[in-house]
């Protein structure tokens, strides 16, 4: 089925381009508007983060702490949630999702995650609310018949280990709002990923078609793993040598990495992974000076766009077969040009 999925899409020389989080390069990270723009401009998928309300309702955000992305704190009668976690092994401070019923978090509305890089972005602050999950389904599904062509969305479950510990298992939640909204069975094209091979594995199981990466890092080592494991947990760096990539043959169907690894000198993971039938994304493809390699860098400060398009170039040339971007029309005019 997984072969069925992506038999419109997948074939091309270029690589698969996927609105990260929709278009934040120039609307609020999962925002209704930063999708819908995307989409306009002719991305081939678009990608959500979810997490979960107390009440099981799974919502698109970047992270379960919300304060840096709604208008939260703003609110006095939530004043009282403010609360310190450890959330993957790391202190966070703030206001959870995982606190919240879906009725009290569609009272808040969205704001861009990165002010000071995204100014124009960030004027479209507090006029949308959240996202569910079903609301990208549907839109998604909606967009595909509006545009004519095929649009797929490559689903990325967030801290997953952390949520089963609190009672809310993520698995059986997505597997529930996919089949609800017919993005279960391989009718539309869906990738699931995630930085713990757990929960894709829990998915699998819950029978959901879909294809599966394997999110990777450039340092660190996966949660779930550290929890088992403990120092014994194998890194992120392992998991892409030989030996690694053997591990994950029939367990997913590729791996995504953190681009500083693919523009690492000497790297061979995108051709170690095709040898052995395993895609390789990357992530994320992004203009600004900010978040390019520095010699990639120009003036005009971090916001400014730099040499981008020789980054993009070096990437691409690694025969990836999906690249993350920020600025949709960007990312479709570099990688389909």
């Amino acid at each position: 089925m997984r072969g069925v999925i992506y038999a419109e899409i997948m074939p091309r020389k270029s690589p698969l381009v996927i609105g990260h989080r929709g278009a934040p390069g120039y609307r609020p990270e999962h925002s209704r508007s930063s999708y819908e723009l995307a989409l306009a401009m002719g991305v081939d998928a678009v990608e959500p983060d979810v997490v979960a309300t107390k009440d099981g309702v799974l919502v698109l955000r970047h992270e379960n702490e919300i304060s840096g992305t709604t208008d939260v704190a703003d609110h006095l009668e939530f004043a009282e949630r403010r609360a310190t976690k450890r959330i993957d092994g790391q202190s966070l401070t703030g206001w959870f999702t995982e606190d919240f019923t879906w009725a009290e978090l569609s009272t808040l509305r969205v704001r861009e995650r990165l002010p000071a890089l995204r100014r124009s972005s960030a004027s479209f602050d507090d006029t949308q609310p959240m996202l569910r999950l079903t609301d990208l389904l549907d839109l998604v599904r909606a967009a595909s018949a509006e545009h004519g062509r095929e649009i797929g969305i490559v689903l990325e479950v967030k801290h997953a280990t952390y949520f089963a510990s609190i009672g809310l298992d993520l698995a059986p939640l997505i597997a529930r709002d996919l089949r609800a909204g017919g993005w279960a069975a391989g009718e539309l094209p869906l990738t699931i990923e995630s930085f713990e091979s757990t929960v894709l594995g829990d998915l699998r199981r819950e029978g959901i078609a879909a294809s599966y990466i394997y999110l990777i890092e450039a340092s660190g080592r996966p949660y779930d793993q550290l929890v088992v494991h403990g120092k014994r947990a194998d890194p992120y760096k392992a998991i892409v040598t030989a030996g690694g990539l053997d591990r994950l043959v029939g367990v997913v169907d590729g791996i995504s990495v953190n681009k500083k690894m693919l523009l690492a000198n000497g790297n061979t993971i995108v051709a170690d992974a095709h040898a052995r039938g395993l895609k390789v994304f990357t992530w994320t493809a992004r203009p600004e000076n900010a978040y390019l390699s520095a010699e990639f860098r120009t003036g005009g400060g971090k916001s400014a766009f730099g040499n981008y398009e020789s980054e993009w170039a070096a990437i691409a040339a690694t025969g990836i077969d999906g690249v993350f971007v920020d600025h949709a029309d960007l990312g479709v005019a570099f990688f389909r040009g």
